[in-house]
């Protein structure tokens, strides 16, 4: 019941993000909020991100991922293409022969996701690719929306911009000897919300680290996330930011800590 309980939420925030109006999008502030959903940037953004993770019994975690946003424009429709891969070092005294962690490809991502004018918000799909001998592939759809102050130029508010999304395992491999994991299914909720600190810094929670609801076996997990963010200028921005369970009837990690070169050109 839990679960379909959240793919129905799941499907009444894809049909009420899919409704567009086809006369000009409405720009009157609502609570003192417009949307801000089809607003996109058609400059080209490379982003440099180091993670280390912890699961709460010994096991340790480096990521570095590669990531990079395309704009993508069809017609009418615009969007944005965003390319994922990382290469993770798992370490730990409870891994076999006392692992070292060294670095090996993890996963390859491939994002879209976009809208036209009048939409209430942005549909996408993703797609992740195993790049090592275990794991599986997944794919599903995402819908997402963005809030912004009517007047952003003196609140503290920078924005309101949720997402959700569902993905579906299938593919699974594992090495020689051991059991394929069973195949995913899972509901990821991003109730992402910008401060700004300073015309050029930025708290946002949820940015990067979101709830996660396994549709497979049940059970939640529900982070709090929080990243920090400083623009050097219009073409660079470092962030760091952490995050730790509060709720994790589903196990993914105890806490997190993560930061980020942005380069844009």
């Amino acid at each position: 019941m839990v679960f379909l309980r959240a793919l129905a939420f799941y499907l009444l925030c894809i049909s009420s993000a899919s409704v567009s109006a086809t006369e000009e999008a409405n720009v009157t502030p609502i609570l003192g909020l417009i949307n801000a959903s089809q607003e996109r940037s058609q400059s080209h953004t490379l982003e440099f991100w180091a993670y280390h993770e912890y699961d709460g019994s010994q096991i340790n975690a480096d990521t570095l991922k590669l990531r990079y946003y395309n704009p993508l424009n069809l017609g009418d429709w615009h969007g944005t293409v965003r390319l994922d891969t990382a290469y993770s070092a798992v370490y730990g005294p409870q891994l076999p022969a006392q692992s070292t962690g060294t670095f090996s490809p993890s996963y390859a991502m491939l994002t879209i996701w976009g809208g036209q004018a009048g939409w209430l918000g942005n549909l996408g799909a993703r797609l992740t690719a195993p790049l090592g001998n275990a794991g599986q592939w997944l794919a599903g759809p995402q819908v997402s929306t963005s809030f912004k102050p009517a007047d952003s130029k003196h609140t503290l508010l920078a924005d309101i911009s949720p997402l959700a999304r569902y993905m579906f395992g299938f593919s699974p491999k594992a090495p020689a000897g051991f059991s394929a994991p069973p195949l995913a299914s899972r509901l990821e909720l991003y109730p992402t919300v910008g401060l700004n600190l300073s015309p050029s810094t930025q708290i946002r929670f949820w940015d990067e680290n979101g709830a996660v609801y396994n549709a497979a076996s049940g059970g939640w997990f529900v982070p709090i996330d929080a990243m920090v963010t400083q623009s050097i200028n219009k073409n660079l921005l470092i962030a760091i930011g952490g995050a730790k369970q509060i709720v994790q009837t589903y196990p993914l990690y105890n806490w997190t800590v993560y930061g980020k070169i942005s380069l844009t050109f």
